[in-house]
């Protein structure tokens, strides 16, 4: 099974882009963030046929979604909101014992304090789904590098936003020693697993960036993780996606 995410920083503008995408790759369950559009702006054609599609989104700006293969789930599966959703920033979908969550988290800058909430709710919503015995995985724009290695050493700044120790602590919380960081889990000492670029400078191509877009999982699902890649030549969003291979 392929879980992904990608922040596609405007789906009207990566329309085209998401659909070879999927023709390419066919991931089982997508998660997409920064939608920029209300579901009646979304264009048609991203509704792909062989998916369950959940739009969750707002006029030029945040928002997003949920893609569930036809093969994986043959009904409609139930989506939801966490009752701590703002500028939808979270949607959720269960299937079976699994509960799969996309997520764009505020990037704090114009309300740094609203993103440490939003942030902790979260932690404490995963900590809710975990001891109900559910299995749990995590997509998406989280918006804080969780450690050093995970920002390019050009790009490491002692007190910006997103790189903060109070937004580290968060982080560590949310993962609480049952949900794993797939990507790291796998690629512990990678310098070079960025999955965003600031958009000036060649900064992706220099592959100059930081590590902000990840796939969270429960132990029991992180365990059987073959694979968590970033698809760095996917796009023109300033994010890539990456995609975590499971054996069933």
């Amino acid at each position: 099974m392929k879980v992904a995410t990608w922040n596609v920083n405007g789906i009207r503008a990566r329309e085209a882009q998401l659909c070879d995408w999927l023709e390419r790759d066919r991931p089982d369950i997508v998660c997409l963030q920064e939608l920029k559009a209300a579901p009646e702006q979304i264009p048609a054609r991203c509704s792909h046929a062989d998916y369950h599609v959940y739009w969750h989104g707002m006029r030029a700006y945040s928002g997003v979604s949920l893609h569930v293969s036809k093969a994986l789930h043959g009904d409609m599966p139930v989506f939801a909101h966490p009752a701590f959703d703002m500028e939808s920033r979270i949607v959720t979908v269960t299937l079976g014992n699994l509960v799969v969550a996309s997520v764009y988290v505020p990037n704090g800058g114009k309300d740094y304090a609203a993103k440490l909430d939003f942030f902790t709710n979260l932690a404490a919503w995963a900590a809710g789904v975990h001891e109900s015995g559910r299995d749990l995985v995590v997509c998406g724009d989280l918006n804080i590098a969780h450690a050093d290695i995970d920002v390019h050493p050009r790009e490491r700044k002692p007190g910006i936003i997103g790189q903060r120790p109070e937004e580290r602590e968060l982080f560590d919380r949310l993962l609480g020693g049952y949900i794993v960081d797939v990507g790291r889990a796998l690629q512990p000492a990678n310098e070079t697993m960025f999955t965003w670029w600031p958009p000036w400078r060649n900064m992706r191509q220099r592959n100059i960036g930081w590590r902000i877009d990840y796939i969270l999982a429960s132990r029991s699902i992180a365990d059987r993780a073959t694979d968590c890649v970033v698809l760095a030549d996917v796009g023109t969003s300033d994010h890539a996606p990456v995609v975590m291979t499971i054996n069933n």
